[in-house]
């Protein structure tokens, strides 16, 4: 098992100034594991589902190569449920229903055959359950990144730091880089987070592309210009899950290695947003992904000869 990722598998409702959808698949670790899965086939997931949760969608993932084993289904549960408005700038969304079920006492349980995977991908829980994850692996591994929000900054800000001293990278965006640091330039919060525990850095700025910290090393991802974005939900995690199912299948953390992985990222995400919940990316292949990873490289590209 090369990438464990401990994420939530869910059900959204989500309206957009494009349209809206019914309850449909969503959640950050299903986001996670099916942007890895162009990339890397030795995987698995820590998650908790209801017994209302379709069974056709694990057996999906089990195809995809995702190990399912660390889905729990507590009997007589119903799945986490999360429905949002977005507003025209598709920046910003309004919550209008969270049901946390299930994952509100969401106990995670590593199973024994993944507590040596060198991969750990902590996707946006509560900072106590991802360290939770982090303290059942046998050995430490060799990358760990994690995902949080401005939710955890507000309520859990101590177990978050706390969190923070065991990761590698950790993966923000522009506003939850600001929020934890107190700072505006995201040149010097990146240094004050990395001053918190994670070595490495990366603070999303949506459809304005990605930054990559490491030390003194800065390395920028422009985002790709699209004819239609439907729902930015899952983007984010589908970066995340890019990332590391690039990262660890190369299984090089060097900084020009995750520069690749950073437009890896960038290119699923990039496929995410063109359809409701995740649909595009059942529907793309890994040479559609590798093919927009060169429409990235053409993007930016250029000689000042």
């Amino acid at each position: 098992m090369q990438l464990l990722t401990v994420g939530s598998v869910a059900f959204d409702a989500i309206e957009t100034p494009f349209g809206k959808s019914d309850k449909i698949i969503g959640g950050a670790g299903t986001y996670i594991t099916l942007a890895a899965s162009f990339f890397n086939k030795e995987q698995a997931i820590v998650s908790v589902v209801g017994e209302d949760f379709p069974y056709e969608t694990i057996e999906g993932m089990k195809e995809r190569g995702i190990d399912t084993t660390g889905i729990q289904i507590p009997t007589g549960g119903k799945t986490f449920f999360w429905a949002g408005k977005y507003h025209n700038d598709m920046n910003s969304r309004d919550t209008l229903v969270t049901e946390l079920n299930v994952l509100g006492d969401f106990n995670p349980i590593v199973p024994e055959a993944f507590r040596t995977a060198p991969y750990l991908m902590l996707g946006n829980l509560s900072p106590e359950v991802q360290l939770k994850v982090v303290s059942q692996m046998k050995v430490r591994p060799t990358f760990i990144a994690m995902d949080t929000m401005n939710f955890w900054m507000d309520i859990a800000l101590e177990a978050l730091h706390l969190t923070l001293k065991s990761v590698d990278l950790l993966i923000v965006n522009d506003e939850e880089a600001r929020q934890l640091t107190g700072e505006y330039s995201l040149k010097t919060a990146a240094k004050k987070i990395a001053a918190m525990g994670p070595s490495k850095v990366v603070i999303k700025k949506g459809e304005h592309g990605a930054l990559l910290f490491e030390n003194d090393r800065i390395f920028y991802a422009p985002a790709l210009p699209l004819e239609e974005v439907f729902d930015p939900t899952g983007a984010g995690d589908c970066f995340a899950g890019g990332f590391m199912g690039y990262l660890s299948q190369t299984n090089d953390t060097s900084f020009e290695n995750m520069k690749k992985a950073v437009i890896a990222g960038s290119a699923v995400a990039s496929f995410c947003v063109e359809k409701f919940g995740t649909k595009r990316l059942e529907e793309i292949t890994t040479a559609d992904v590798k093919e927009r990873m060169q429409a990235f490289l053409q993007l930016s590209q250029f000689d000042l000869n």
